[in-house]
């Protein structure tokens, strides 16, 4: 472990050691513990935005959207099987 100096506005030091003495735990520990949740979430969100921009549809495509007239067209949707 590292032991590291932070510099805080003394309002947010103070609510810091309210907040560890509520959670029976020192000063120290909650600010590593807040940092490595950080760290968590911002590697779930990273690793999920990746995914996000990997996603390939299923199916093929020629790359154009259907028109608006191809997608409210009703006249198919009276054909009878």
């Amino acid at each position: 472990m590292k032991n590291v100096t932070v510099t805080m506005e003394d309002s947010v030091a103070d609510w810091a050691r309210m907040e560890a003495a509520r959670r029976n735990t020192s000063v120290s520990r909650l600010i590593g513990e807040m940092l490595a949740e950080k760290m968590r979430h911002d590697d779930a969100y990273e690793r999920a935005m990746r995914e996000a921009l990997e996603f390939k549809s299923i199916g093929k495509s020629d790359g154009r959207y259907p028109s608006r007239e191809a997608i409210n067209d009703r006249s198919l949707d009276r054909q009878s099987p």
